[in-house]
């Protein structure tokens, strides 16, 4: 017998942790004998294994693969729908609006769950029905949330107004609330010894720098590749924190920002992304909307990937965020950098078909299915 499947139930959960966490936290689980886990890639059911042999009284372990850590922020994402952006002292009115959960953190970490790899979030929300909604839509998707902490003393979960134009363009307007209030000066022992457990680390920009330098400086500490997406905050990034980052992912707009070089057509970005390795970053990973992707190593040819045509494209809030955490997830799965280029590109593909950012993360199947349809 090679398991014993259980469904998934937001009040009991049987994988393991790799530490208890002693903040109070959104989801509670009663205290539970530690139990290896592994993923089956398409049931997404998570498997206990026990010795058949009478002699033996403990379980035997099954290999797990080190997870994929996101630390970042969780935002409600407040969408209007409109034909077009307003112009200056100009009142126009929505075709339509809801709120969903999203934020660069909370989107990558359920797009890793969402491929079936095993998912932490470490982040923070408020004590508010915004964070309510996040932590259920993360938990509801096998995101690990033992280390998302629920902020009290009336400290709002961060929230982003989303204005959804119908080509599916969007501009955002974010309040960073929980994402950018609270951190303690120093992360715990515990969160630390995640980061150092990972086998990849997934940072953004949109909480504060010093807390992404001391999750970059422990993972470089303990030999953990960090990916760090550049969207988040307008503002220059710490020479300290892209020291310790080993792959840099901006779109177009973003690297000619750090760079202050222009980076309108792919000349150009090979050299802003020349200037990148320069400041320390050896593998810059950019994002070129219709034109794809290109991964540019220090020393080696540029790895370009057109995109994968979408039938249509609905909302792309998000498609970056899973275009990032897809490429993650297949390069800790030992994947080469063009095939984790194309499955990026898939699961991006896919993101931008649907309205919303995390209601769009691709699952495992749909990818591949994808992929074998090229």
């Amino acid at each position: 017998m090679e398991g014993i499947a259980f469904s998934a139930s937001k009040n009991f959960n049987i994988y393991s942790k790799i530490h208890a966490n002693p903040t109070p936290l959104p989801i509670k689980t009663p205290t539970l004998t530690r139990i290896p886990f592994r993923f089956h890639n398409h049931q997404k059911q998570p498997l206990l294994s026990f010795s058949l042999d009478p002699t033996k009284s403990t379980q035997t372990p099954i290999t797990q693969p080190p997870p994929l850590l996101v630390v970042g922020s969780a935002n409600a994402d407040i969408y209007v729908e409109i034909d077009r952006l307003p112009t200056e002292g100009e009142t126009i009115s929505a075709k339509n609006g809801q709120t969903l959960a999203g934020g660069k953190g909370a989107n990558q970490a359920t797009c890793g769950a969402q491929l079936s790899y095993p998912t932490y979030f470490l982040g923070q929300v408020g004590d508010d029905a915004h964070g309510k909604l996040i932590t259920q839509a993360l938990g509801n998707r096998g995101v690990r949330l033992e280390y998302l902490k629920s902020l009290g003393g009336g400290v709002p979960t961060g929230h982003a107004v989303v204005m959804l134009q119908s080509d599916g363009q969007n501009s955002i307007i974010i309040v960073g609330g929980a994402n950018m209030s609270s951190w303690p000066d120093k992360l715990s022992d515990q969160d630390l010894d995640l980061v150092k457990k990972a086998g990849i680390v997934l940072l953004q920009r949109e909480i504060p720098d010093f807390v992404n330098i001391q999750v970059a400086k422990a993972a470089r500490s303990a030999g953990v590749t960090v990916i760090m997406d550049a969207g988040g905050m307008d503002a220059p990034i710490p020479e300290e924190l892209l020291n310790f980052v080993d792959i840099f992912s901006p779109n177009e707009s973003e690297l000619g920002r750090l760079t202050g070089m222009p980076t309108e057509n792919f000349e150009q970005i090979s050299q802003a992304a020349e200037k990148c390795h320069k400041m320390g970053v050896k593998q810059v990973l950019v994002k070129l909307g219709a034109k794809g992707s290109a991964l540019f190593i220090e020393g080696d040819e540029p790895i370009r990937q057109t995109i994968i045509p979408a039938a249509q494209v609905v909302d792309t809030t998000g498609a970056g965020d899973t275009f990032t955490a897809s490429f993650a997830v297949a390069l800790v799965e030992g994947k080469s950098k063009k095939e984790c280029l194309r499955f990026a590109a898939a699961a991006a593909s896919l993101c931008v078909q649907v309205k919303g950012a995390i209601p769009g993360m691709p699952d495992r199947k749909s990818v591949l299915n994808l992929l074998q349809s090229e």
